[in-house]
Order: C-alpha cells, then structure tokens, then sequence
C-alpha cells in the first residue's frame, strides 16, 4: 500500500467517524424496496458488465486482483481456493451475483445514487456478502457509506468477515435517517488489501423505508390469516396496532392484483371493511395497509407497509361417505369419508348412533343397524357438507352340507356327490378331483384322502364349511407266478396283498403250513391251484390264483447189468417221459460220449455204436428243463 493510499484512508476513517453507525437492523415495518439490485438474471452463466455500480474493471471469466465479474456461479474459479458457490437470492437459478478479486489498495468497489427520499424518514441498507476463501486469508472488511447531497457522511463497518462454508452468505444492516429531501450516495469499500484473500460476492443489496411496527388484526383478532367459506356472503374487518414513530401517521390501504399492490380509493382509515359477495371466487386474497407521515403518505419511496393480510376463500368440503369391510352379521364395518386432518366429522346413523371420529368403526353388525348413515364434515373455515352411505346387514349365512359330521368315506376308484347349501354361490377347494368347483352339488372322485371346503356365500358374506373324504385303498390279490415243483419238494408261494384294513387267505388249504400267511410253503404231491383272497369289509374281496407243477420223482439207478439175461438190461428213468425238453448224455472216463438222449425217452442199453461198452463206471448229466437244476452223476456197467 502506498504512503499516498495509506493518507487517504487514514482522513476518510477520520472524516467518518464523526457519524459512524452501529449495526442495526429495522425493528418495525418495510417498506418497497428503494433499491433491489440482485445484478438480474439470464441463461448466460456471465452477466453484462454494470459500470454504473462499481469503478473496478470487469472480467469475463475468473477476475484477477482489482477486477470483478457478474457470474451465476464460481463453479471451476480459483478451485480449492475459492468455495464454489451459485447466487444468493432465493429460489432463482438464472440469477447473478457480483463477484470481487479485491484490489491491494482499499477503494470503493459499489456505488448507487439515489433520490426522491423524503425528509425525517428512516432507511435500512442491506446487502448480503460471503467471504470466497476456503482458508484463513486476508479476511474482508467492508464499510457502508451514505453521502448526503448536504456533505454529510455517515458510515457502518462490518468488521473482518471470517471464512466459513459455499452457503455462508451473511446479511449486514445499517439504519439511517434522512434531514432533508436530500439525494443520497450509497458506498461499500473493502478495507483491507487484495492479494491471498480478501475476496467477497455480493448480491441482494436493498435500501428500504423503515417504520413503525405493524400488528395485522383482522375481525378483532390479532392474525394476518383468515379462512373464508365459499358460498357465503362475508365481511371481514381489516386494522392493525401501529407502534409510536410519526407524528401524524396517515394510512393507505392496497389490495395485489395480477401481483400488483393497487391502492384502494377512498380506503384511508386504519381500519378498513372487505365485503365478499356469495359468488365470490375460490382463491387467496391479499391486502396490505401503508403507513407514512402525513406528507409522505403518496410516495413509494417515503412509506412502509405491514405484512400481508391474507384472505383465503376456500372451497366446500366434498366428502364421499363409503363403507370398507363386510355387511354381514356379527362382523366389523368401517365407515370411512375423506377430509383434512384440520377437519371434523360428525356421523349419525340409525337407532342413535352418532361419532366425532373421521373413519369410525361398528363392531359385531346386527340387523338392526341397517339403514343410512349420514356424516358432515366441517373444515377450519366453517364450511359444511354432508354426504350419507347405505349399510344393509345381510343375514347371518349358516352353510351345511349332506355330511353333518363333516367325514365320509370311499373306495378308492369310486365317487360321492357332495352337496352344500346355506347360500346363493358355492366355490370348492381343491378343485382335484371335483366334477365342477363352482356348484352347490359336484361329484367328488379323489385318488386319496382329500379335504374339501366349501366358501357359501350370499351376495357379500361368505363363510365356509369343510367335509373330510377318507379315500379307503380297495383290496388287491396277487398270488405270484405259477410255481413247479419235483414230488416231495416244497416251494414259497410268493402272494401279495394290498388296501386298508384287510384280511387274506389261502384255499385250499391243503399241503399249506399256514393258510393265512401271505407267503406259506406248500408240499402237494399233485398239481394244485391256489387262490389267494385279499377281503376288504366295505370295499370288496379280490383273489388270484396260482398254479403248482408237480414233476414226478426222478429216480437214478447207479448200476444196471446189459446182459441179455432179461433182468436189469437197461438203464431206465422212466420219469423222463413226464419231461419232454430233457437231455440225457453219458460219457466214458475219457470223456467220449457213449449215450444221448433227447426229447421222446429211450433208456440206454449199455452199447455205444450197436457194441457192448465195456463193464466200468460212466457218467452222465440229465436236463430236465429250465426249472430245474442239471442232474449229475455216475452208473456203473456190469455184464
């Protein structure tokens, strides 16, 4: 900083400090902003240059040392450096903010004339400014100047605005009072010098009236909010309580329309009356009541005006009274209507029923609570309206079906009818087995045990009965394959038996051990056939039957003497015959074949090719056929 720079500040400090102002902030009512610059908006992300403001040079882009720029945001300026921050007003994504790179000398960075104030009125000046360091810098430090067009000067110092987060922005206030209808000059000047910090945004800066406080009163009610009832004719008085703060107030009550504040002729008193017609428009309704002194009243930039008076005309409630949950005797039905929770709701209904509640419920339903049920609904405004339902309780449905115990019986492959009634529509489950699902009366034919229920219903009750259908397995014989057997020889019978609850038993019972075993060992000494009957006592009798060979005895001779005396002169099996697949064959110590037989018998003479064998042992291997083993063994030649 220079000696000549360092001069300067040094006689404007002293020359303000003779009307320098504590931070201070209106206490009472605003008025329309005198100025409102929030530096416009645009689908640009720079704004144009307002030399008109500032006498620092403008930088499209990031601005330097002693430079600034109209910017949405800082998105991608000084990144890490700087918080990257978007605008400060409200709700406006297209506007812009000034944003100052301070210069290292102190200077005034904005500057805006205004004129038309009026005389012994109070002003507030505001702006809203964020330090841009994300680190601890030079730190900014701004000081509001007023200049009057007599040469006063008045001042107000922020003090160091410290660092803080991208959403930081902090409002800074100062209240001033005009002497005379004097042109004022509003500065800011960030007092300490640029480089490494000292870099602020600015936006929303305000210069407003201040006045006396305003509490709205409406209908002799402190509030600034009353709801009206469409359809109704209605006045509502409009006032307010005004604390001291000039001398002969006068008053001036507006009304927006389009979203325009518009004097209302002739509406000059504190207090005002707002007829509304029955056929006045659903909607809100604003008013606002002015207050300056007496000559000030007629210049906007001279009054203050209170909050607004809010007028809701709102619409009638339209309930829509319906039922939920079933009409029958002895259940629960709620009774249910829409509305607002600020609502209330009064229901009244046949034999003195009535209920404050929104959805009330009526429990255990008895015939005697059918008829019209009628509910009005009130909102906060006092609006009425009523809306009414019809509950009709159906009769009690008593289901019953051909079954009374609920349990029947069958055989397996076999069909019942089932048959329900207490109702006017059936529905059956499972539909397994079931001729048709949807009838009082199907035919069920279940493979196995099954329970079936049966949904009654009359129109809008419906209760259920069941009837259980024990399938029982019907009797089944099988008495096995066909058995053979040589004479004196046992064999197993092989019998099955299968179903619920059954008895079995063989007959005849003869040359069985035990007839009344599923597998007995039988020892005929003849052919025989043996039933098997499998009982079932109510779903029949089953039999089968087996058949058992019995094969003669086959006796071997181990020595027979072909002599030609006519004694033992052959070798004779003479049960062979009963074998017509057998097979003799009979071979010598060498293995040679002596003797073969097959098919129609011939016992062996004890010669091989018309000759006498030799006397000696030979050996033979008899088949007799695929039931029975291979016979084997020796038989000795004697002459």
């Amino acid at each position: 900083m220079s000696l000549i720079t360092k001069t300067f500040y040094l006689l404007l400090l002293i020359l303000f400090s003779g009307n320098e102002i504590n931070a201070q902030e209106c206490n009472g009512a605003l008025g329309d902003p005198v100025i409102n610059n929030d530096f416009g908006r645009g689908s640009a992300l720079n704004g144009n240059p307002t030399p008109q403001y500032t006498n620092y040079p403008y930088m499209l882009g990031t601005p330097n040392d002693g430079w600034y720029t109209i910017v949405k945001n800082t998105f991608g300026m000084h990144p890490g450096n700087w918080h990257q921050i978007t605008n400060h007003t409200p709700n406006d994504g297209t506007g812009y903010m000034m944003v100052v790179n301070s210069d290292d000398n102190p200077k005034v960075f904005y500057e805006n004339k205004v004129s038309g104030l009026c005389a012994g009125t109070t002003y507030q000046f505001s702006a809203w400014i964020i330090n841009l360091l994300t680190y601890s810098g030079k730190k900014p430090n701004v000081t509001f100047t007023i200049e009057t067009s007599n040469g006063s000067i008045y001042t107000y110092h922020t003090g160091d605005i410290n660092e803080g987060g991208p959403t930081d922005w902090k409002e800074y206030k100062m209240l001033f009072t005009t002497t005379n209808d004097d042109d004022i000059t509003i500065k800011m000047m960030n007092n300490g010098p640029g480089g490494n910090g000292n870099d602020i945004a600015l936006d929303d800066i305000t210069f407003k009236p201040c006045g006396p406080k305003i509490s709205p009163i409406i209908n002799n009610k402190v509030s600034s909010i009353v709801d009206l009832c469409e359809g109704v004719s209605s006045i509502v008085s409009l006032s307010a309580n005004i604390s001291n703060g000039y001398a002969t107030p006068a008053y001036q009550w507006q009304r927006k329309l389009n979203g325009v504040w518009q004097d209302i002729p002739n509406e000059n008193l504190l207090a005002t009356t707002i007829n509304f017609p029955k056929n006045s428009t659903i909607g809100v309704y604003y008013y606002r009541l002015l207050i300056a002194e007496q000559q000030n009243i007629n210049s906007t930039n001279c009054r203050v005006a209170s909050n607004d008076f809010i007028i809701n005309i709102l619409a009638k409630p339209t309930p829509v009274a319906t039922l939920s949950g079933t009409t029958c005797t002895g259940s629960n039905i709620t009774l249910n209507v829409n509305g607002n929770t600020s609502d209330t709701f009064k229901w009244t209904g046949p034999n003195g029923y009535a209920s404050d509640l929104q959805n009330p419920v009526i429990t255990n339903l008895g015939p005697n609570q059918s008829g019209n049920y009628e509910v009005t609904v009130t909102t906060i405004a006092g609006c009425t309206r009523t809306s009414t339902v019809l509950l009709t309780v159906l009769p009690k449905i008593i289901a019953t079906t051909n079954f009374p115990t609920g349990v029947a019986t069958i055989c397996d492959n076999s069909s019942i009818p089932l048959v329900a009634s207490g109702g006017t529509s059936y529905r059956w489950e499972p539909i397994e087995g079931l001729s048709s699902s949807s009838i009082a009366n199907p035919i069920a034919t279940p493979t196995k045990t099954t329970t079936y229920t049966v949904f009654v219903t009359n129109g809008g009750c419906t209760t259920t009965t069941s009837i259980l259908i024990n399938v029982t397995k019907s009797a089944k014989a099988d008495a096995g394959a066909d058995q053979k057997a040589l004479a004196g020889e046992s064999v197993n019978l092989e019998g099955k038996a299968s179903g619920d609850n059954i008895t079995y038993l063989w007959s005849p019972p003869d040359y069985l051990d035990d007839a009344t075993k599923l597998n007995p060992v039988a020892t005929p000494p003849k052919d025989m056939v043996y039933t098997l009957s499998v009982v079932q006592s109510d779903c029949g009798t089953s039999t089968d039957n087996v058949y058992v060979k019995i094969y003669p005895k086959v006796e071997i001779k181990n020595t027979f003497t072909p002599n030609g005396d006519g004694k033992n002169d052959t070798w004779n099996i003479t049960a062979l015959e009963a074998f017509p697949t057998h097979k003799i064959k009979v071979v010598n110590r060498n293995g040679q074949t002596v003797f073969n037989n097959k098919g129609s018998y011939l016992p062996w003479d004890g010669k091989f090719n018309q000759k006498d064998v030799p006397v000696g042992s030979y050996y033979y291997t008899i088949y007799l056929n695929n039931d029975f083993k291979t016979l084997s063994g020796w038989v000795f030649v004697m002459r």
